[in-house]
């Protein structure tokens, strides 16, 4: 776990950490989180429901008004809550394909990027020294990378645009999948208010 280095000229030893080790434990820790996950949402689903709202439909008068309202607007956002966090678990995040490589442009001195754009007006994307970034090349995966991705310890692969690696959804939040975390954690905050109250 411990590595130990010693100094050039000091004569001393540092002991670093190494961090990579935990990785395999993420990986492990994965399904034991998808299941703290559901059984967050299911306390919470029995206090707000059962306990609190569930029995104030049946009070009558502006308690039952109010019990409606709030009993439909927690069952909408706990729909897109739940579909939010498996689409987060259950979409690619998007990895770099086997076969990227940059496209150097030798007359304007840049690099075409062929992810850049997908119609026709920006298929041929010249980026020239100032713009772009140097070609990066990853020694875990043996590939290019384009700007912005880059190599997930846990994953073992490098990804687009990656965020991070997100061990409550046991995926890297990356190109493909960043907009149904965001969701997902859009959809937290109506959840933590109505517990909190």
């Amino acid at each position: 776990m411990f590595q130990q280095k010693s100094g050039g000229g000091g004569g001393g030893s540092i002991m670093a950490l190494n961090v990579f080790k935990f990785c395999t434990f993420l990986r492990a820790l994965g399904s034991i989180m998808i299941f703290f996950v559901v059984g967050v949402i299911g306390l919470t689903y029995y206090v707000i429901v059962v306990e609190n709202y569930g029995p104030a439909l049946f009070n009558g008068g502006l308690d039952s008004f109010v019990a409606f309202l709030v009993l439909l607007f927690f069952h909408a956002f706990l729909v897109m809550l739940v579909w939010s966090y498996f689409t987060t678990i259950l979409t690619d995040p998007g990895g770099v394909p086997q076969t990227w490589r940059p496209i150097t442009d030798e007359e304007e001195g840049g690099v075409v990027d062929p992810l850049v754009g997908t119609d026709q007006s920006t298929a041929g994307l010249v980026l020239n020294k100032d713009q772009m970034q140097k070609a990066r090349f990853c020694r875990k995966c043996n590939q290019f990378k384009p700007p912005r991705s880059h190599h997930c310890s846990v994953c073992r692969r490098c990804i687009l645009k990656m965020d991070h690696h997100c061990v409550w959804v046991v995926n890297c939040v990356g190109a493909l999948n960043y907009k149904y975390f965001l969701l997902f954690l859009l959809c937290i905050f109506p959840f933590a208010v109505l517990h909190i109250s």
